[in-house]
């Protein structure tokens, strides 16, 4: 802090201006009577709240000229929808002026990521990550300091130190959502999962799906897409797909065949918003808070409290079933 005093007195008698080089770390050091470990963590405090920034083998040059919010926060999502846009707004709402907050986006591409995490380690005081990669992300995570890294949504393994971490449990949500729709299911003869392959967490929702299958002896099937050939009366289907095509097709097959959603087939769909909550006069949903999610993990920050916690589904019952 010694040095943060040094460099911030020196910008606010104009000695430093925007773009201005500083001092060389040995004549920091030797100004300042600092060992190059002290100054190291120094200039790299100044590099989380904005107010420099390094070029390779260069230095650091000055970015700004106040530390005008206490918390400098890079944000990365792996895409934006209306339930990215749910935890993002509620994030920046909690935060409120007490934070910057700089998001990306890594849709999947882990190079990306890696990318995003190397470049911008010393810039933020915190980093707020969604995962869901292909490949195993937790040598980038790990680079991250523990107390500044906050995971949220997908709960990584082999992470080390304590950080914070807000989570949906897959595979407990659809054991413990259908165990609660078990009166709506009794009239349905079979349960069909629609499983995408791509999706990232269809290997839990599969596992919790057919635990609670042979838990309650029911008569169940697993899919990757909807198929008219092999549409049923008598079947309640479960979909997640990402772009809700599933419940596109069952709402389209039911039509065609002049069969009553809800009566000769059933419909439970992942995840809220306002269209599910009109269509065909309701769709039953599974679906995580993740408002709760975006407030929780600025809580986490502004709070300077590390904290693990799962964020369940519920179930809004609605006509499909």
């Amino acid at each position: 802090m010694q040095l943060v005093d040094y460099i911030m007195a020196q910008i606010a008698q104009n000695e430093l201006a925007i773009n201005d080089r500083l001092p060389s770390l040995n004549q920091l050091t030797a100004a300042l009577r600092i060992s190059k470990e002290t100054a190291l963590k120094g200039l790299q405090y100044l590099s989380e709240k904005g107010i420099i920034e390094s070029e390779y083998r260069k230095g650091y040059y000055v970015k700004r000229l106040k530390l005008e919010q206490r918390y400098r926060i890079c944000l990365i999502l792996d895409k934006m929808n209306v339930l990215r846009d749910r935890v993002y707004q509620a994030f920046l709402e909690t935060i409120d002026d007490q934070a910057e907050v700089d998001v990306y986006f890594h849709h999947h591409n882990f190079k990306v990521f890696e990318k995003l995490v190397e470049e911008n380690l010393n810039s933020y005081t915190h980093f707020v990550v969604v995962t869901f990669f292909k490949e195993d992300p937790s040598h980038v995570l790990n680079s991250i300091p523990p107390h500044k890294r906050i995971v949220i949504d997908h709960k990584e393994s082999s992470l080390n130190g304590t950080y914070s971490c807000i989570y949906q449990d897959h595979q407990s949500d659809i054991v413990d959502s259908l165990t609660t729709l078990l009166p709506q299911l009794e009239k349905y003869k079979r349960l069909i999962l629609v499983a995408p392959l791509e999706a990232f967490h269809a290997k839990d929702l599969i596992e919790g799906f057919e635990a609670f299958s042979k838990e309650h002896k029911k008569n169940h099937k697993i899919i990757h897409q909807v198929e008219a050939d092999s549409f049923k009366k008598g079947d309640a289907y479960i979909t997640f797909s990402r772009y809700d095509q599933d419940d596109v097709d069952i709402i389209k097959l039911c039509r065609e065949k002049s069969w009553k959603l809800g009566q000769d087939v059933g419909l439970i769909s992942y995840n809220d918003t306002a269209v599910k909550e009109v269509l065909e006069e309701g769709i039953t949903v599974i679906s995580t808070d993740f408002r709760k999610m975006g407030q929780e993990a600025a809580n986490a920050i502004l709070n300077e409290n590390p904290v693990t916690l799962r964020d369940p589904a519920k179930v809004i019952i609605r006509n499909s079933l």
